[in-house]
């Protein structure tokens, strides 16, 4: 009886998942005549950066995201320049990730020049870095087409550690994403880190008091939050984004905010606010809400935000390197 009941939840999954690919313009095999091996590159070339350096799964997310909300998800977070969006500050921290791109392009290049499009690499491996995490895959709708456009100015529209909810609500649906999607998509925090500087002012001056922690941390864990970002101390080290399990993608990050134990406020607020709780008490299964199954949903918003202003058929280009325009 459960297998079957899993077997039906994937199913609508998979639906999903084609439904929103061709709602973009994309679908899921776009590749496969004329680059038949363009995932399975993708996946290797993660898969040995993974081996390497793991640290550029959760860049390689969050890559993806960046790249979605700034000009629709075009590839334009990777072109080099002096005022790039690649050289805005929410973008510095994803350094990593960039060769990771670089050299799946050189490979598909060899094997299919002109043919497999930078935002498609993207968007791929992103995927492939949520299951090199222990998350579970999903199908990638593909065929977006590379944009000519990328200024740092233009990213002032992501979502800040300190944002409201009420605000990050918004943007998310200004881009066609619900607020089930945004609790979601913030869940890939689960994995990742981030740097103290967003996380001592809750600690030590929250809400500009001298002194004064945010209320929303619990008492048991304020002490340990502290030691891992000290006052005065460096504001440039990382911590994880899910406290006791980083590097693994699962649902102990909706865990640690329910226990008053997020790490920056935006994500803390995403249980505090009644908005976005029951979201959160679905992914968790709490008693009396409907539970929803997190890799599935997450998988699912991922095409959403996948199909943000994306470029088919001549609009944009395939560009020949993923730091420059042709």
């Amino acid at each position: 009886m459960a297998k079957s009941v899993l077997v039906v939840v994937l199913l609508l999954a998979m639906a999903a998942t084609v439904a929103y690919g061709q709602a973009g313009g994309l679908k899921v095999g776009f590749y496969s005549s004329t680059c038949p091996r363009a995932e399975s590159i993708v996946k290797s070339t993660v898969q040995s950066h993974f081996n390497s350096n793991p640290v550029v799964a959760p860049k390689l997310l969050r890559m993806h995201f960046h790249d979605c909300f700034v000009q629709g998800c075009d590839g334009s977070i990777l072109i080099n320049g002096s005022s790039t969006e690649k050289t805005a500050g929410p973008n510095l921290s994803l350094g990593p990730a960039f060769p990771v791109i670089d050299d799946a392009k050189t490979q598909l290049e060899k094997a299919c020049p002109g043919v497999v499009s930078c935002a498609d690499i993207v968007a791929l491996a992103a995927r492939d870095s949520v299951v090199l995490t222990k998350g579970v895959s999903w199908s990638v709708p593909t065929g977006r087409r590379d944009g000519r456009v990328s200024s740092a100015s233009d990213t002032n529209n992501l979502p800040s550690p300190f944002e409201s909810i009420a605000s990050q609500t918004k943007k998310f649906s200004d881009l066609g994403l619900n607020v089930q999607d945004l609790v979601a998509l913030v869940g890939g925090h689960t994995i990742g880190t981030v740097a103290c500087q967003f996380v001592t002012g809750r600690l030590y001056s929250f809400n500009g008091t001298n002194g004064a922690s945010d209320p929303a941390i619990s008492a048991s864990f304020l002490p340990t939050l502290k030691a891992l970002c000290p006052q005065n101390g460096d504001g440039t080290k990382r911590v994880a984004l899910d406290n006791g399990s980083g590097n693994v993608f699962d649902t102990s990050f909706f865990s640690n905010i329910r226990n008053g134990r997020g790490i920056i406020q935006s994500d803390e607020n995403l249980w505090t606010d009644a908005s976005t709780k029951p979201s959160v008490q679905r992914f968790l299964g709490v008693r009396g809400s409907s539970g929803l199954n997190f890799n599935v949903e997450f998988g699912k918003s991922m095409v959403k935000m996948g199909n943000i202003g994306v470029k088919t058929g001549t609009n944009g280009e395939i560009r020949k390197v993923c730091s420059a325009f042709n």
